[in-house]
């Protein structure tokens, strides 16, 4: 990467994230109240059943409830993403609520259980993103790298708050646009769609 494009995104994200972390707590609910009433018109729409979701960290919208949910109205199964190599794609492992947990990198909770599932539609939190649908994460590379891995690349759906979009990311070449950002305020989807 262009390190001045290094640079200027670990700026963005260092002020996104303190933006993030001065909302209130009753804020964070509501816009996660409102992103979960469009999942549930999304994954009706797209008749998904196996659902990567996010273990939230660092102020991320809280969909766990939301999941949680889902499960008991349509039997839609869930899954959590769980780093297995550095600079690897992640792997989604089935998480059943309830079922029994352990400390992951950057103690995420992930299963205890390694049972791989392939999802149909993943949930990446936004820490940025822009109007073309590039989102902006923490810097690792992940989440890109997953998707591109993908043999069938799942409908990507990146969620955050209105207050963290911004014009570009500057995407280079292996960033990977979402296929839908959902906010409090918005619903994103490319222009072609």
């Amino acid at each position: 990467m262009n390190p001045s494009v290094a640079s200027w995104r670990r700026q963005q994200r260092a002020a996104l994230l303190l933006k993030r972390e001065a909302m209130p707590a009753e804020e964070r609910l509501r816009a996660a109240t409102a992103v979960a009433e469009k999942l549930d018109s999304l994954v009706a729409e797209r008749g998904s059943t196996v659902i990567g979701i996010y273990w939230p960290i660092r102020h991320e919208l809280n969909l766990i409830q939301w999941a949680r949910a889902l499960t008991r109205r349509s039997g839609a199964v869930l899954c959590l993403p769980v780093v297995v190599a550095s600079n690897a794609p992640l792997e989604y492992w089935r998480w059943q609520p309830g079922g029994p947990m352990r400390a992951g990198v950057w103690n995420i909770p992930n299963p205890a259980e390694r049972d791989v599932l392939v999802p149909d539609l993943v949930l990446a939190p936004l820490v940025g993103f822009d109007l073309e649908n590039y989102r902006l994460g923490y810097g690792g590379g992940y989440f890109d790298r997953t998707l591109a891995a993908q043999p069938q690349r799942p409908f990507a759906v990146g969620v955050g708050y209105d207050s963290c979009v911004i014009e570009t990311i500057f995407p280079q070449p292996y960033d990977v646009p979402m296929d839908a950002i959902l906010t409090e305020g918005r619903e994103q989807r490319p222009a072609s769609e």
